[in-house]
């Protein structure tokens, strides 16, 4: 968010909602955050829309000067909240909003840092092992003069390997993780990416309810503000990393400029990765009029389900760690000591 956390945009939309609720006008509410704010940049910002504001511009139009820091459907709901006349019941609405997604990021944050972690530290010591220790055994086993078991002799493989290639192995690894990363973000490339990852077991679903759960929050969001459909289809197509969940929004949103529902422009295009639930209760809440609410019960539902397989993901990868690592140990163990348990038998 250019440099400014995102929680310090939380506080100051939930603290400008209490001072306008309080009666505060809104040009002594910004000033004052831009005092209170311990944030430099933030300190900066508030400065600049503070001048705006006092040169007549709105609310809106100082805060859309920095998009990196309001995104776009921050400033359409500020947007429809001064159209409407209800800026303070929006921004502590969009306050709790912001809230909740933040409380979100960290959840999926916290549930892959375990794995993140586990996989570098054995990445780290596995270079360490195959650089430094691997090729101080070659001689060893070489001067004892055993016939040596299979497993030491592709243990004595990978040694002279990487004696001689194991620092351009580990280059030319670290290398193609770049271009990788460089390669999903191209036009081309990412749709498929993100399609493979989607399709990919237990993970395809978890990374699929988190893209599920932001578009039905948001969406729901900015319907209950009183935004039109199509004008918050159009928000969440250019707000959207996903280009799998971006294509189904722009097919929703032509669908609906035609004239369809929400609905129907879902169950007439192919779009798989949208459970039956999630189209069943959009299709309930246009045939009540509760839609935005309909879509906010969703949001919370599929959070509460990455929530659960958070938890069960971290549960079940665990065993499967340890197993992988208490293999690899006894490999090396048994690649090491029996060639020296042979050569300690022979001279007995």
């Amino acid at each position: 968010m250019g440099g400014i956390a995102f929680i310090e945009v939380i506080l100051f939309t939930k603290h400008l909602s209490i001072m306008i609720k309080s009666g505060v006008p809104i040009l002594e509410a910004v000033e004052i955050l831009s005092e209170q704010t311990k944030s430099v940049e933030m300190k900066k910002v508030l400065i600049g829309v503070e001048k705006d504001i006092k040169n007549g511009a709105s609310l809106v139009m100082a805060l859309s000067k920095y998009p990196k820091v309001f995104s776009s459907f921050y400033i359409s709901m500020i947007t429809v909240a001064e159209e409407s006349g209800k800026l303070e019941e929006v921004l502590s609405y969009l306050a709790e909003h912001l809230k909740k997604q933040y409380d979100f990021k960290k959840k999926v944050q916290s549930a892959l840092l375990y794995p993140e972690i586990i996989l570098a530290t054995a990445l780290l010591v596995g270079a360490g092992i195959s650089l430094f220790v691997l090729p101080q055994l070659i001689d060893l086993f070489e001067s004892l003069h055993v016939k040596l078991p299979l497993a030491t002799q592709f243990l004595l493989g990978t040694a002279r390997f990487m004696k001689v290639y194991g620092i351009l192995f580990f280059g030319a690894l670290f290398g193609f993780i770049l271009l990788l990363q460089a390669a999903i973000r191209l036009p081309k490339i990412r749709p498929l990416w993100d399609l493979f990852m989607f399709a990919f077991p237990v993970i395809g679903g978890y990374l699929n309810q988190i893209e599920l759960a932001s578009f039905c929050r948001n969406l729901g969001m900015m319907l209950k503000s009183g935004l039109p459909i199509t004008n918050a289809l159009e928000i969440l197509s250019t707000s959207t990393d996903n280009t799998v969940y971006q294509g189904y929004i722009i097919k929703m949103q032509a669908g609906v400029k035609r004239g369809s529902t929400l609905f129907h422009s879902m169950d007439t295009q192919k779009m798989s990765f949208i459970p039956a639930l999630a189209s069943r209760m959009i299709r309930v809440g246009e045939k009540t009029g509760n839609l935005d609410e309909n879509l906010l019960y969703l949001g919370d539902f599929f959070e509460e389900e990455i929530d659960v397989a958070s938890k069960d993901f971290a549960t079940v990868l665990e065993p499967i760690i340890l197993v992988m690592v208490a293999a690899v140990v006894a490999f090396l163990a048994f690649a090491i000591i029996s060639p020296i348990y042979e050569f300690t038998s022979a001279i007995k």
